[in-house]
């Protein structure tokens, strides 16, 4: 299959390169990013209108508003079938499938849980939303690029069910900071208290792969940056203000995110919150 892929950085660059592996003819556009390997390069986004399926793995609601409005939705034919799979909110994703039904056109939203390691080993997870029929149609591409695929209901179902993972992830990253904080006042070496957190009831998967990330940060890269899990909180309590919900956890993590932005930290990982509650505490890594 002819597939165009918009969104070619660290998260869409592999999970591309995993379509082409898989046999498809994969022709990516990236403003800024060079196409993996197995990957054609597309002059214009435009040119991703060609294909019967196209997706975007964009960061945010606008950019791929532009690249759907401005360059795909004039150019495709009916019958085209475009995944999200950038994390853009509920109402966005709906809106945009308004916009694609008046072209003919079909918008489905994917978005993913994992980090960048996940995509490169083709380990992420996916949350669709869509009729039944579009998933059938479209799990055989997301199963190329993922290890599970739900179906999560009508269209902006995928996007409400990975908010929510998502505030239930920044909260365990917030609470693993304050944790070694807690820790450190205690007198136990950091690694040390680590290991028996990981190992503890407390010990959720995301503690086991973030312990270099928490631990060692400078050499840990970064998988998921402050500014991005910062945005989609931020589009968790709009979700939950939209539905008069009250979300305290979410709210005290948003300000620690928050925090951790102003403090010059938004593009480091989100591990980076224990940085930035130590300059607030005025504590030194040990």
């Amino acid at each position: 299959m002819l597939i165009g892929f918009a969104g070619l950085g660290r998260m869409g660059g592999p999970m591309a390169a995993h379509l082409a592996r898989a046999g498809h003819t994969v022709l990516g556009f990236d403003p800024v990013a060079a196409p993996s390997d197995g990957v054609r390069a597309a002059g214009s986004a435009a040119e991703l209108a060609g294909a019967a399926l196209s997706i975007s793995m964009l960061p945010d609601a606008a950019a791929t508003r532009g690249l759907l409005v401005d360059d795909l939705l004039p150019a495709v034919e009916p019958g085209h079938v475009h995944v999200v799979m950038g994390t853009v909110g509920p109402d966005a994703v709906r809106s945009l499938a308004a916009a694609a039904a008046g072209r003919g056109a079909v918008v489905v939203d994917a978005p993913v849980s994992g980090s960048v390691a996940h995509a490169g080993s083709a380990q992420l997870t996916t949350m669709v939303g869509g009729t039944a029929e579009q998933f059938a149609y479209v799990r055989p591409v997301l199963a190329a690029m993922t290890r599970l695929q739900h179906h999560t209901g009508a269209v902006g179902s995928g996007q409400a069910a990975k908010l929510a993972v998502n505030a239930v992830l920044a909260a365990l990253n917030h609470a693993v900071a304050e944790a070694m904080l807690l820790a450190e006042a205690g007198g136990l070496d950091a690694g040390v208290f680590y290991d028996v957190l990981r190992t503890s009831a407390a010990g959720a998967p995301y503690v086991e792969y973030k312990r270099e990330a928490f631990l060692a940060p400078d050499a840990a890269g970064v998988a998921a940056p402050v500014s991005l899990i910062r945005k989609d909180v931020r589009l968790a309590l709009d979700l939950a203000a939209a539905h008069d919900l009250q979300l305290p956890v979410a709210e005290s993590v948003a300000a620690g995110l928050d925090g951790a932005a102003a403090a010059g930290l938004a593009e480091q990982d989100m591990a980076r919150v224990l940085t930035a509650l130590r300059a607030q505490t005025g504590r030194m890594a040990p």
